[in-house]
């Protein structure tokens, strides 16, 4: 029988918060994200308009994915969550413009939002083994836009085993997550981190 032998520590060492977020920033800059940034988590904005706009103007996701609305977590839900957590880590990607327009079918642009989705596990998980197991993410665009095949039916939605449930998590305006007005307030709109309050702020060189 395999044995993993990686522990998951208890997260009970408060003080090695500040320390563990700094390491995980540079572990994002490693791993494919362009600009990362640390910020208290009143400044993460849930706004129930985002979700609303998953409706109308409906959204390809809406209804056909378990983790859009209205199957995704509803903003309430969030804000309740989000009273139970101090920090949070935003990191983003430079992807061409020309990509992201294209059909979602088109596998660069599938590959593109895959890459945001493999970067928050790969935080995810160090975090969990760093002691923070109650650590969560939220990434960017539908999972059925990443990983599966326009033509393709939910999974879950199908009463199956979803493929990719691992990897597959709602999106940051799934769930309400104002992600223009957090990268305004970070001063990423300029193209990199501006502001000067916010305890890391990384970028690729």
């Amino acid at each position: 029988m395999a044995v993993n032998k990686t522990q998951v520590t208890p997260d009970m060492n408060r003080t090695s918060l500040e320390d563990d977020l700094k390491e995980y920033a540079e572990l994002a800059i490693e791993i494919g994200a362009d600009l990362v940034e640390v910020i208290p988590i009143e400044q993460v904005r849930v706004d129930d308009r985002v979700a609303f706009k998953c409706r109308s103007p409906r959204c390809f996701g809406y209804g056909a994915c378990a983790n859009c609305p209205p199957h995704a977590p509803t903003p309430a839900e969030i804000r309740d969550l989000l009273k139970s957590y101090e920090k949070a880590l935003i990191f983003a990607r430079h992807v061409p413009t020309e990509i992201l327009m294209r059909d979602r079918a088109d596998e660069e642009r599938r590959a593109a939002f895959r890459s945001i989705y493999e970067i928050l596990g790969k935080l995810e998980a160090k975090a969990f083994y760093g002691g923070h197991y109650l650590s969560t993410g939220f990434a960017a665009g539908s999972c059925r836009s990443a990983f599966c095949k326009p033509d393709v039916p939910c999974a879950a939605l199908e009463g199956q085993a979803c493929k990719f449930a691992i990897r597959a998590r709602p999106s940051m305006e799934a769930v309400g997550i104002d992600v223009y007005g957090m990268i305004t307030d970070a001063g990423w709109e300029s193209g990199g981190p501006q502001k000067s309050d916010s305890c890391v702020r990384l970028n690729r060189p």
